[in-house]
């Protein structure tokens, strides 16, 4: 929260705090995701641990300013700094983040560019067939380590998608048909391509951090400058 504007200091941040436990009993009416796309950036920092909001960020169209993560998403290597997000210090991140507002600032349209290259990301690469095949991949590896053999509980309930749809508006309402199943698929899930292969995963590597050097070389450049 040291990043907040103070009579002092602005770091062109504002951190916003929410009450979870009163959102909770008030239907989370003040957490809409999409409501928060107004912003020009996006700050994504985790929690305890992994969170599942950076997808939501990296599909607003605004450039997201990423704190160094712990975590990883399934489709989290695939970002590349300077191109999908603005890599941000963990442990200087009001300067950090005062620095990459500065830069977007003075170079708007490479700051749209990368918001816009982030939500292409999101809608292009994480379509549900997608997250379907990686789940079915992921899901029929974790069932060749069971030493037993599953059964259904005779508690368990059983979720129709129309009570999950009918509550739904606009664009949510859109991307939930979109997702829904109804039937097999007609063809077979994506063939998992090999791990990276030692060559090809130390450029992708080198080339990451190649570019978090670059950023942390202008923001030193520009802490450097006499005020």
């Amino acid at each position: 929260m040291k990043c907040n504007v103070t009579d002092q200091q602005d770091w062109n941040a504002r951190i916003y705090k929410q009450d979870w436990i009163k959102e909770s009993k008030e239907g989370y009416k003040q957490s809409d995701l999409a409501s928060q796309c107004i912003h020009r950036y996006k700050v994504y920092i985790e929690g305890s641990a992994w969170s599942v909001s950076q997808k939501y960020i990296l599909a607003c169209d605004s450039v997201t300013l990423l704190v160094n993560p712990h975590y990883y998403d399934f489709f989290t290597r695939g970002l590349v700094p300077m191109q999908h997000y603005w890599p941000i210090k963990e442990d200087d991140k009001c300067r950090s983040i005062k620095f990459a507002v500065e830069w977007g600032n003075t170079h708007q349209n490479e700051a749209n560019n990368i918001g816009k290259a982030a939500s292409d990301f999101i809608y292009d690469e994480l379509k549900m067939d997608y997250v379907y095949d990686y789940m079915f991949h992921l899901l029929n590896s974790y069932g060749k380590l069971f030493r037993y053999t599953p059964t259904l509980s005779s508690e368990a309930v059983e979720l129709c998608v129309e009570s999950m749809v009918c509550n739904a508006k606009g664009r949510e309402r859109q991307f939930m048909m979109e997702s829904m199943v109804k039937g097999p698929a007609i063809t077979n899930p994506c063939t998992m391509p090999p791990p990276f292969d030692p060559p090809s995963l130390h450029e992708n590597l080198r080339r990451k951090e190649s570019l978090i050097q670059q950023v942390d070389s202008w923001e030193k450049s520009y802490w450097g400058k006499p005020k």
